[in-house]
């Protein structure tokens, strides 16, 4: 079966689920205050956040209530467990929220906060001939999940240099693997690279011994972009409107604190990735992939705006991207001005 008849297919079911969804009476957890939190995240670099107040226990002692850390390996699986209410909000990155937005017609949930910038990239192996841009002919790259953020970076920038892609008939082949399956073949000469995030760029760079062919932030103003912000159930945010906020005020702290001493910070992330993944980074992994990412409330919404963009452009989003009313920042506003900081906007 064609890889595009294959997507159509998930297309579809994937509006299925969605529209079911909306259908549904409003689950118990929106009718009435909730009395827990079921927070999604990735055990990335780029949400260390969440990584930061699962190990401190920051998000539950101002909330007042506890939270179910939901695991994600990339943002396509948090969008489907937001449209089925699985979770009540997630840490994601922005393709596949625009995507999700977009098939839910807006419904179902808005970014209430920024997270992170930066931190992705192309890394390739040192023997794989990739000289530069024209060298790609022929080469095997691997991506988290196809639709994820980084995938859609991917693809805009090979359709930028001229490629097409394998499953269009062209000469590159993209394939969705795991982060750590993307060190495991990387290593083992299967692929020729990876467009991937933190840890994993330098993991790929000092474990797999590739080098960093693209920063990704050399392609953005001013070098930045969003790479995770912080979304919410709609109906769950109408109905906790103060547990959004206090939790909107703890990622703000724990952000600051992460900023003040990245050091520190590092090695409580570490521990807390060794706990759910089973072995820590090496010590200038995570050190290198810490100075790569910006920790930030600001959603930097011109970048997702721009990502959508990109999205429309390679055809991944066959509508052009309407995008108004998915962000919900006045709350973050109105943290942001009891702690006399900023305001951001849309």
């Amino acid at each position: 079966m064609k890889a595009s008849r294959i997507n159509n297919i998930a297309g579809w079911l994937l509006l299925g689920i969605i529209l079911s969804s909306l259908l549904l009476p409003c689950s118990s957890h929106a009718q009435q205050k909730a009395g827990r939190l079921r927070l999604g995240y990735f055990p990335n670099i780029t949400h260390a956040q969440a990584l930061y107040a699962r190990a401190t226990g920051e998000f539950e002692k101002a909330l007042g209530v506890p939270i179910e850390w939901v695991p994600f390996n990339a943002g396509p699986s948090a969008i489907e467990s937001l449209f089925i209410d699985a979770v009540d909000a997630t840490f994601i990155g922005p393709s596949p929220t625009t995507n999700g937005y977009i098939k839910s017609r807006g419904a179902k949930f808005v970014i209430v906060a920024g997270a992170a910038s930066g931190g992705s990239g192309l890394v390739v192996r040192q023997d794989s001939r990739i000289a530069g841009d024209q060298f790609f002919n022929g080469k095997v790259i691997a991506t988290p999940q196809m639709g994820n953020t980084q995938d859609i970076a991917a693809r805009a920038w090979f359709a930028a240099k001229g490629y097409r892609l394998k499953e269009q008939g062209g000469t590159v082949e993209l394939v969705p693997l795991s982060n750590p399956d993307q060190l495991s073949m990387f290593k083992k000469k299967q692929i020729d690279g990876a467009w991937t995030i933190e840890p994993w760029l330098s993991r790929l760079e000092l474990e797999g011994k590739g080098r960093l062919f693209l920063d990704e932030k050399t392609l953005w103003p001013d070098g930045r972009y969003v790479t995770t912000h912080l979304v919410v159930n709609k109906r769950f945010l109408a109905a906790n409107r103060e547990m959004v906020k206090k939790l909107l005020a703890a990622h703000i702290e724990v952000t600051q604190r992460i900023n003040a001493d990245k050091k520190a910070a590092a090695k409580l992330l570490n521990k807390q990735l060794k706990k759910e993944t089973g072995k820590a980074l090496k010590d200038e992994v995570i050190k290198r992939a810490m100075e790569r990412v910006e920790f930030t409330w600001d959603p930097i919404a011109p970048s997702l705006r721009k990502s959508a963009e990109f999205a429309h452009k390679i055809r991944f989003l066959r509508a052009v991207p309407r995008l108004e009313g998915i962000y919900s920042l006045e709350l973050l506003n109105e943290v942001l001005l009891e702690k006399n900081l900023p305001a951001v906007g849309e």
